[in-house]
Formats: structure tokens, C-alpha cells, sequence
């Protein structure tokens, strides 16, 4: 991981191309409080995911847990997957991708198209259900005992947190240190966690909130099956070591179909596609805008975005056949932006 954050005129790897990702203003309340977007999407692969795929396989390598012609193995639901499957192709590593069917089509050929092989626990699964748990049990079986093959485990992987320190560098500089809450959403929780952990060396009093979707248990019951991709903790699942109580100051829930409504609904205001969790991310961050302290900046960490879930969450058909589609919670979200957004 480098401390430069300026990138080079010209790379010879892909993976060269990550971070130094802008900071967009979405909107701004009556009284100066400002919320702007961290947008990750910027970086290869469409997601923030690929740099603590870089982090884990440099440290593994450092450690000697993977040697030239080594196989790496993990449990994913796509975009850390497509990390992986870029440093694996740069680096000349075998990589087995253990995943279902909830996962983003494009994501899973995203992968495919790398060289990635992709092994289902749900093959011919309709996809609506998470298999999180069978995931991680499968990778860490095909691990287990295989010489110089390395189980990424990104859930209880201490470099993935580190793996993302480098985006509290971007945000300190380019505010100025002038950042009052962070929020974000919390899947293994490094990304939320490293963001936080590095930005408060310089900024001590800054607020982090964690969102997850409702029937995740990272912040409490109730559990029930979600279909924001990529993040929380599913019933069954354990809740990785990299969710830092201590960080968080405050955890909220977002449903479905909140999410997803403002995911649409901000396509539509900017021609700017946030996947679904994003949606959640901005969708608690919108509500909190007008509530914060005048001149308050919020940063909301955008994770990845919105061109993958053409098949999902942009298509009025899937989302109907679930009882996801909500033209009123759209408008409502509409009519918030449209206020929020005059204000800029």
C-alpha cells in the first residue's frame, strides 16, 4: 500500500488504477450541512472491493501464504471477487471463486471472463436466497490442507480493513480534514471500519454511522432474507471480526425497498448508478442532512455502482415480481432530493 496519493501519468497494471476516486456533493440542507458521495465506483472493477483484494494477496505474499503458481480461494457474493480476479490475472494465480446465485449476473461473468472458476453451492438456484454460511464452509474446505493455496476469508481477514486506510487518506486531503460524519454500509465491515479507523488519527470527534439492510443481525434482530447485494450479515452467518463496535457510534437498518427506491431515484436526478446497498447508504444519509448541524460535512461511502444491476434493482419487471417496486417511496425520495439539491 503506498502513501502517494497522486496517481502516476501512465500504469503497467491495471490494479495501478486504483483509488484517488472524487468526492460528488448530492445535496445540501437550508442550513449548510452538506452531504457528498465517496464514489468508489471509480475504481477498476466498478467497486471499492479491489482494494482490499490487493491488500490480502500483498500480505499474503509477504507472509509466504501464496508462491508463484499459487491458488487463491474465497467465498464472495461478487465485487470482492472481481478484485481477486484482477490481481490473480496481473500476478499469474489460479483463482476459485465459491459463490450462488444471489450474486449479480454481470458480476459472475465479470469474474468468468477474467479466468476465474466459479464453483455454486446453489446451482440452479433461483437466486433470491443468501447462502453465506455454505459459501465460507465450501472455500474454507477446498482451502484446507492444499499446498500454496491461501483462503482470502475476508470476513476475518485483517488486511481487507487496512486495505481501504489509504480512502480515509483521500477523504482528509481532499477536504482539508474538514469531514464531521462518515457513513457507510457494513457487510464484512472493513470497508466502514479501515475508512473510519484511519480518517480519526487526524479528524478524533468524527461521527461514523453503519447502515445494514433490515434482516441483516450486525445491528440486531429481527433476521429475514434481503436482496441488497453484497452487504450485512445474513441469518446464520457470523459476524466478521472486522465489525468494530467500537468505531461505529450508531447503527441503522434500511429496507429493500427504500433502498432501492433511492438508488433509482438519484439515476434519475444525476445520471449517476448506485448499486442497491449504496441506495440504503444514501437513503439514511438524506434523512439524516436536514437533522445535522449547520455547515456539518457528511462523507457517504458509495461502495460500487449501479451498471451491474441492470437485471435487478433498475428493471421494473424483477422488481415487481418481488414486491420491490414503489412508485410512491420513489417520489418520496424525488421530492427529498429535489428539495435538498436546490439548495447546492
Amino acid at each position: 500500500m503506498s502513501d502517494a496519493l497522486t496517481r502516476p501519468p501512465v500504469v503497467s497494471r491495471i490494479s495501478d488504477l486504483i483509488g484517488y476516486t472524487p468526492l460528488f456533493e448530492l445535496a445540501r440542507a437550508d442550513n449548510g450541512a452538506r452531504l457528498l458521495l465517496k464514489l468508489e465506483m471509480f475504481n477498476p472493477t466498478g467497486s471499492a472491493k479491489i482494494r482490499m483484494a490487493r491488500q490480502m494477496i500483498d500480505d499474503a505474499e509477504q507472509r509466504g501464504q501464496l508462491r508463484d503458481g499459487g491458488h487463491i480461494i474465497e467465498s464472495t457474493s461478487g465485487n470482492t471477487g472481481l478484485g481477486l480476479a484482477v490481481v490473480a490475472a496481473e500476478r499469474g494465480y489460479r483463482f476459485t471463486a465459491v459463490v450462488d446465485n444471489h450474486a449479480a449476473v454481470d458480476k459472475l461473468r465479470g469474474m468468468k471472463a477474467m479466468g476465474t472458476e466459479l464453483v455454486y453451492v446453489d446451482e440452479g438456484g433461483d437466486g433470491d436466497e443468501l447462502h453465506t454460511a455454505a459459501r465460507e464452509e465450501l472455500a474454507e474446505d477446498m482451502a484446507r490442507d492444499q499446498d500454496n493455496t491461501f483462503f482470502t476469508e475476508q470476513h476475518n481477514n485483517p488486511s481487507n480493513a487496512v486495505g481501504y486506510y489509504d480512502v480515509g487518506r483521500e477523504i482528509a486531503q481532499a477536504l482539508d480534514h474538514q469531514v464531521h460524519v462518515l457513513i457507510g454500509a457494513v457487510g464484512t465491515g472493513g470497508g466502514l471500519c479501515g475508512t473510519a479507523r484511519e480518517l480519526k488519527k487526524t479528524v478524533p470527534h468524527l461521527s461514523v454511522i453503519g447502515v445494514e439492510p433490515k434482516g441483516s443481525i450486525a445491528f440486531g434482530p429481527p433476521a429475514h432474507d434481503y436482496y441488497q447485494s453484497g452487504t450485512g450479515t445474513p441469518e446464520g452467518a457470523t459476524i466478521g471480526l472486522l465489525v468494530d463496535y467500537n468505531l461505529i457510534d450508531e447503527g441503522a437498518k434500511v429496507g429493500d425497498v427504500e433502498a432501492f427506491a433511492t438508488a433509482r431515484a438519484v439515476a434519475r436526478h444525476c445520471g449517476l448508478l448506485i448499486g442497491g446497498s449504496a441506495g440504503g447508504v444514501v437513503h439514511e444519509a438524506l434523512a439524516r442532512l436536514p437533522e445535522l448541524a449547520p455547515d456539518t460535512v457528511m462523507v457517504a461511502f458509495i461502495n460500487d455502482g449501479g451498471e451491474k444491476y441492470m437485471d435487478t434493482l433498475f428493471n421494473d419487471g424483477w422488481m415487481a415480481e418481488r414486491n420491490l417496486l414503489s412508485p410512491e417511496t420513489e417520489r418520496d425520495v424525488d421530492e427529498h432530493l429535489t428539495k435538498l439539491r436546490r439548495n447546492r
